[in-house]
């Protein structure tokens, strides 16, 4: 197999290892630009339609991947509205049987396929018990959009690998147009997204290099501060479910409270520095990395990776931070790709995963 057939969008993945998940990838320009296109005007008229029952206070319930989505809307909801934002244990309602009081709670599940039953029942209780319920989804027919009050199409398309990709990317582009909806903003600055991820995209040989240091890590750790912590959490997934590397996610602050002893110059760790104020709060980080020792790879501006040991610049110039994340995870996801391929695995097939997983 040539090396420059494990990049996305290069010639005939049908008899290839990854062809799904690499296929994927590639469409998230266009997944992007659909979403600018076709869902924004109906995404505005939902964040209207919400912001006129003027929610106090926001709960998200997710898993997974959707997890991940799900905590990057709390830092949208928490800086630019101010609404205090938790995210949900369903076991309090579907093991627990507890019913809270939630009127005037917006409550927004996020899911790429709306099936899982413990979603859905955490839902409709959740509506039952007064809140204003939101469903983020890729299937408007699914159980979730059913029991929700509003739903949100993330228009991705089916997705076939296990590992989501551009599910992830949609529902963090879908979510981002929801939070401006309800400061009755229309999201301009996201339309630079399409062409910027298209760069980033074609760039696969600098991410096949980087991944030639991990086929053989025994462990690695992801770390950020800010806007960029939902995507070392969902880098770290990313990694784990397809490659089987064990790979720890650590906001900045909480990796220096104790976890920091575990690294050395062995175990590689990757920072994701966003453009803004969460890169200059984990500068500190970063130094106390370096002075580690630590095998530091930096996704990020380009100066932090001059200082690095590598890394990956991103083309965020301009772009402002809190829609950096939705660049952030391409290369991440990139790197997870052509790891597993580089320790003879299949990302479109992780052991003992199914694209739904339907906890109770």
């Amino acid at each position: 197999m040539a090396a420059t057939d494990s990049a996305p969008g290069n010639g005939d993945h049908r008899e290839r290892p990854g062809r799904i998940m690499s296929g994927e990838m590639a469409e998230q320009p266009a997944v992007l630009r659909r979403i600018l296109e076709q869902g924004a005007p109906r995404i505005r008229e939902t964040a209207a339609a919400v912001a006129a029952r003027a929610p106090r206070f926001v709960l998200l319930t997710a898993r997974g991947t959707s997890d991940n989505a799900a905590l990057y809307a709390k830092y949208l909801l928490e800086i630019k509205l101010g609404l205090p934002c938790g995210l949900t244990s369903m076991s309090t309602t579907t093991a627990y049987g507890a019913r809270p009081e939630l009127r005037d709670v917006l409550v927004i599940t996020v899911s790429q396929s709306g099936g899982s039953p413990d979603l859905v029942a955490s839902t409709r209780a959740a509506r039952e018990a007064g809140a204003v319920t939101l469903a983020v989804t890729n299937n408007p027919d699914s159980p979730l959009a059913a029991v929700s009050e509003f739903h949100i199409d993330i228009l991705a398309g089916p997705e076939k690998a296990l590992p989501a990709t551009k599910t992830y990317t949609a529902s963090l582009l879908a979510l981002y147009l929801f939070v401006e909806g309800l400061r009755g903003e229309d999201g301009a600055a996201a339309g630079a997204l399409p062409e910027l991820a298209e760069r980033i995209l074609a760039r696969g040989d600098e991410v096949r290099r980087l991944a030639s240091r991990y086929r053989f890590a025994e462990r690695m750790v992801i770390t950020s501060r800010g806007y960029g912590y939902p995507t070392a959490k969902e880098a770290a997934l990313k990694l784990m479910e397809t490659s089987y590397i064990p790979a720890l996610s650590y906001s900045g602050a909480d990796l220096l409270h104790g976890p920091l002893a575990m690294v050395d110059n062995i175990s590689p760790v990757i920072a994701v520095v966003t453009a803004g104020r969460g890169g200059e709060a984990l500068q500190p980080v970063l130094d106390r990395l370096r002075g580690r020792g630590a095998d530091l790879v930096v996704v990020g501006p380009a100066p932090q990776v001059a200082a690095a040991s590598a890394g990956f610049v991103l083309p965020v110039d301009g772009l402002p931070e809190d829609l950096q994340p939705i660049l952030e995870i391409l290369p991440l996801q990139l790197l997870a790709y052509e790891v597993t391929l580089a320790r003879g695995q299949d990302p479109d097939a992780p052991r003992a995963l199914a694209k739904v997983t339907e906890t109770h």
